[in-house]
Formats: C-alpha cells, structure tokens, sequence
C-alpha cells in the first residue's frame, strides 16, 4: 500500500473514522480535509447491497445535477445530416462521423462524453474495443444513444453524470468541487442519493444502502449517515 502524505494524515486525524456523520457536517469535512493545492473534486461513493454479477442487478444510468459538477464536458456527437446541425446549435464541441471514427483509431482522445444517433451506432460500435475500457462508449441508458441530440448534448453540458456499479457493488459519483458553497454540494448530493433509491432492483435482498462515503480528490473518506439526508418530496 503506498505511503500516505503527511497532509493527508494530518487531514485523516480530523475524520472519526468509527462513525457516521449527518451529511452536512460530512460535507463541511470534506471541504475542511480537501488539502490539494487545485480545486478538487468531491465524490460520493455509495456500497449498494446488489450482486453485480447477476443481470437483474446491474445498475447503470445518468442525472442532472442541479448545479453541476464544476467541469465542463467536452462533447463529441456522431450523426448525419440535420441532426449535425442540431448538435452544433446546442453546444456540441465536436460534430461529425467517418472523420472522427478515423481519428479515434489514430489515438485521439480530446472528449469527455460521446453522444451518437442510433444509425450511427454500426459505425461507432467498431471503436468498441478502443471506447469500451475508457468508459467511453454511448449507451441508451445513459441517454447517449438519441435522436434527440439536442437535449443530450445540453443536459451533458448543464452537468449530467454517469454512475455505473462495479465489480465491488459501488457505485463512485462526483457531485462538484471543494470550492462549491456547501448548500450546492448538499442539493447535488440529495439528488444522486434519491436516484440511487429509485433505481433499487427488485431483486436486490438485504440491507441496500450498506454504506455511502465522501472524499476530495486527495482527502481521506468520510462516512455519511444515509438517515440524516433530507429528501424533496
């Protein structure tokens, strides 16, 4: 295991890892424990009682947060005709087909989402290889795979995240940067909380919410207690 930094042991001696911190007073933690000497990122990540190896346990989709995450995302759109134009007046940073897919198998990478038409998906599903390690590939779960190009590109620009399961049942979230006013980090956490109970399997057994932790980019976890959150009803 490497060796932790003395900022970091310094940050970890003000975290009880032993308990369970109402999530605003997690929230202002992290921020007071963030060390690093850029704006870094706060993530959650939450350990759902779900067996990932089974297919009707898979968790995979997409939400807006309410003020974003603090990076904007760098949007390549694979389509035709109109709809490139569509992709362009929405804010789109990369529009195109044949060139890109060229380009992608040359190693370029200067994109962070990918949002394709489904009659583009013949072409695109030959990156497969190259998208698919990345994380990179579009999916109709996520909204990536549309015809409705504009609402895609906007949402992803508006601040729109991933969240998948992995092979450890976790699902890991960012939900903005250390410089945001707690209040944001707060609403973009409730959020991703309250989807992360909406998209509970049916067959998933047992406790569900086993544990959800946040950290800064460099800062050590903090465990939230998922009974202090507020929900909008």
């Amino acid at each position: 295991m490497a060796k932790k930094g003395k900022k970091y042991l310094e940050a970890a001696k003000l975290v009880d890892r032993s308990k369970d911190y109402p999530i605003e007073e997690a929230i202002e933690l992290a921020k007071k424990t963030n060390f690093a000497k850029f704006d870094a990122t706060v993530e959650v990540s939450f350990r759902l009682g779900v067996d990932p190896k089974k297919a009707d346990q898979q968790i995979r989709g997409a939400v807006v947060l309410p003020n974003g995450t603090g990076k904007t995302q760098r949007v390549l759109v694979f389509a035709k005709g109109e709809k490139l134009k569509e992709a362009e007046a929405a804010g789109a940073d990369y529009v195109g087909d044949a060139e890109y897919i060229n380009k992608i198998n040359q190693g370029w990478f200067d994109f962070d989402v990918i949002v394709a038409t489904p009659d583009m998906m013949g072409e695109v599903g030959k990156l497969g290889r190259i998208l698919g390690p990345k994380g990179l590939m579009p999916n109709p779960k996520t909204g990536t795979v549309t015809f409705d190009v504009e609402k895609a590109v906007k949402e992803i620009k508006a601040g729109k995240v991933e969240y998948r399961i992995d092979k450890a049942g976790i699902i890991h979230v960012p939900i903005g940067k250390a410089s945001f006013e707690s209040e944001k980090l707060l609403e973009n956490f409730t959020t991703i909380f309250d989807t992360m109970l909406k998209v509970k399997p049916p067959a998933a057994k047992g406790t569900y919410m086993k544990s959800i932790t946040i950290t800064t980019t460099m800062g050590p976890g903090i465990k939230i207690d998922p009974t202090s959150v507020t929900l909008k009803s």
